[in-house]
């Protein structure tokens, strides 16, 4: 596979992660449908990219399947599906308010694991109609994990969990659909400079850069984007999740 020939959906491809996904893919000649619940936003990105965008919920069926469909109207096929969509709440177990709401752990766990889970399955269903390449390939999904998923801060409990599970699913979904011929990888993401990093004071950035061991910065989203094209350009990569983090453990 290589990312001229791509046929990408993108969750979150508004922002963040998703949308430097998206603009690297488009650069290297990838055809991008973006996915993303931000109607306003999403269209100029797609229109910036020369891509497509449908205003999808990742944690509706029938939301994803439209979207599915919609790309695949417009691409002629999916052949990668990258899901960045996803929430980060900062809430303690038990706290000055009380205990952690369970509707905020709920909330957290359906877009972030359960949404992944959601646009995979029927993603991968649609890749498996494709031709297969030479060496059998139809397509790759790429999840979203977390360093936190490994080393959780306080307040990540929701956070951490839902990216545990990303982590947890990449094996056995990698094994389920190997024959085929769809991989399956997750990155892992540690401190990158995201629209909810870029909002806070200079001063609190400049510190968090500080316990990244090397290089001592914040992580630029772009790389998490070309770490996304690398692995759909490099079959042998499957049932990994790979950290992207500058040798950064939290504690």
């Amino acid at each position: 596979m290589h990312l001229s020939n791509t046929a990408a959906l993108i969750t979150g491809g508004a922002s963040g992660l998703g949308e430097a996904t998206a603009r690297h893919f488009a650069d290297q000649g990838a055809q991008v449908t973006i996915l993303d619940r931000d109607a306003d936003r999403g269209p100029n990105v797609a229109n910036e990219i020369g891509g497509h965008f449908v205003q999808t919920d990742v944690t509706n069926e029938a939301s994803v399947t439209e979207a599915v469909a919609f790309a695949t109207s417009k691409m002629g096929r999916v052949t990668a599906a990258v899901n960045c969509a996803g929430i980060a709440l900062g809430i303690k177990t038990v706290g000055r308010d009380g205990p952690h709401p369970l509707d905020a752990f709920q909330r957290t766990i359906d877009i972030n694991l359960v949404g992944s889970f959601n646009v995979s399955r029927l993603a991968a269903a649609e890749m498996a109609k494709n031709d297969p390449e030479p060496d059998g390939a139809r397509g790759v999904i790429i999840n979203t994990a977390s360093i936190a998923a490994f080393d959780g801060q306080k307040g990540q409990t929701a956070y951490a969990a839902s990216k545990g599970g990303i982590v947890g699913m990449t094996l056995p979904m990698a094994r389920d659909l190997a024959s085929t011929g769809i991989r399956v990888m997750a990155i892992a993401p540690g401190i990158f400079m995201t629209p909810m990093l870029a909002g806070l004071p200079e001063e609190v950035q400049q510190q968090l850069a500080a316990d990244v061991p090397n290089p001592a910065r914040l992580g630029d989203p772009h790389e998490y984007g070309r770490l996304a094209g690398f692995i759909v350009e490099m079959g042998y990569l499957n049932g990994e999740v790979i950290r992207i983090d500058g040798a950064l453990r939290m504690r």
